[in-house]
């Protein structure tokens, strides 16, 4: 009797255990199912990394998590997107062993479980300050063999300890949230790709609208502008303003930055400069005003390198302000050439400047060459700049032809001397030239 007693007894002892395997079974695959159609594609990023975090701390009763996507670009700090979620009955003061973890995973590209954290040598440094912290389950997010993030367990509530069956559940998780997790990345990705592209195009049809559609008609003068654009949206400017009384401004500018922020203050800067134009007849007071007006109205790391003049086509005067700006050249009719260097400092970093004006008496058959520094700074493969010698030596090649022809040849030698290495800058020119 007595064996039979115990045969039985070990049997339904067996039984019980097996219906408790089986019913804990049921509830992960129940879980794993729930969480397979609550991570569908069509939530954000962060939404579906917070289901991945709030699900594997509720499923393996730990206390808190955290979930780390590796950053597709190089940094210090190479997990950078983090959601962290806590459970409701635990404290509110969150554990910290994020980037050590991280650190770990990206070596090992393994599980970790840490039962004793108190005696473990990995985060011996930690440990004084991690003190809440007694147990740590960590297992890699991995999409097609590449290790794309991390989602750490802190602190196993009930049992006291992780166990290789929550292992291997969170690592079921992992691996149903993966490639979810990484559509929803690249998705967000292209999302902000099209977002920038979009401000991208906007800035340049506002710097088109700026940019002059013609070239002036001026008697006893040939002018031609151009702006070659990158295909980053710069901050180059150029201008033609009939002033009247046979009177011509022109301006070429370069504001800081690039984008909408660019193309925005360069508008402030043709508005200024339009506006101080029309309504003042020193060059100077102009140019003083627009460094006032551009100080007091934009951000401190906002500012503009401008070479503004004003030609007399009836007496043949040049007279201008370099603002900082690359030196335009003038070549005479002795073939000499003679930098525009006279002026002052940047437009926009001080409220009060002292500027100077230059002037230029000008012969027929003469030529100034105005320009932004995408032309003089222009490099080839082996990091050489265009630079100012091979600019003027092209001019005085060309001094023969029409003002357009020679930006055109101008162009021609900044692409052959650049080769296949892509355009960082516009490249913007005026030609002056007497006829």
């Amino acid at each position: 009797m007595s064996i039979t007693k115990n045969t039985t007894n070990e049997d339904f002892n067996k039984l019980k255990d097996e219906m408790a395997r089986l019913k804990k079974s049921i509830e992960e695959l129940s879980m794993l199912n729930d969480f397979a159609r609550i991570i569908s594609s069509t939530l954000s990023l962060d939404k579906i990394m917070d289901k991945v975090v709030s699900a594997s701390v509720k499923a393996i009763n730990a206390e808190q998590g955290t979930i780390h996507l590796l950053e597709t670009t190089e940094s210090q700090d190479p997990f950078k997107t983090l959601i962290r979620k806590a459970d409701q009955t635990t404290p509110e003061s969150k554990y910290r062993l994020d980037a050590e973890l991280s650190g770990w995973m990206i070596k090992h590209q393994k599980p970790l479980i840490i039962n004793d954290f108190s005696k473990e040598e990995l985060f011996k440094e930690r440990q004084a300050t991690d003190k809440k912290i007694s147990s740590i389950l960590s297992v890699p997010l991995m999409c097609k063999g590449k290790l794309i993030g991390v989602v750490n367990l802190f602190n196993k509530k009930a049992e006291g300890e992780f166990s290789s069956d929550d292992q291997r559940l969170l690592s079921i998780i992992a691996s149903q949230s993966a490639q979810v997790i990484e559509n929803a990345r690249l998705y967000k990705e292209e999302k902000q790709l099209r977002q920038f592209e979009q401000e991208l195009e906007m800035a340049r049809a506002i710097q088109n609208k700026l940019l002059p559609k013609e070239n002036p008609e001026i008697e006893g003068f040939d002018i031609a502008g151009v702006s070659y654009a990158a295909k980053e949206v710069g901050g180059d400017y150029f201008d033609f303003i009939e002033l009247g009384n046979n009177r011509w401004g022109i301006a070429l500018g370069d504001v800081s930055g690039k984008g909408i922020p660019a193309a925005l203050l360069m508008s402030t800067l043709q508005a200024t400069l339009r506006n101080q134009a029309l309504t003042i007849s020193s060059l100077i007071d102009c140019i003083t005003k627009a460094n006032k007006f551009l100080y007091l109205n934009t951000d401190a790391n906002k500012f503009v390198t401008l070479f503004c003049g004003v030609l007399d086509s009836k007496s043949k005067k040049f007279n201008y302000v370099n603002a900082g700006h690359n030196f335009p050249f003038h070549l005479d009719k002795k073939g000499e050439f003679r930098d525009l260097n006279i002026g002052g400092l940047i437009l926009g970093i001080m409220a009060d400047c002292q500027f100077e004006e230059g002037n230029v008496q000008l012969h027929p058959d003469e030529i100034i060459v105005i320009y932004s520094d995408g032309v003089s700074e222009a490099d080839n493969e082996l990091d050489e700049m265009f630079g100012d010698k091979r600019l003027k030596e092209i001019v005085w090649q060309n001094k023969h032809l029409s003002s357009q022809q020679i930006i055109s040849r101008i162009y021609d030698g900044i692409k052959e001397f650049t080769g296949p290495i892509r355009q960082e800058d516009d490249i913007t020119l005026i030609v002056i030239k007497t006829i």
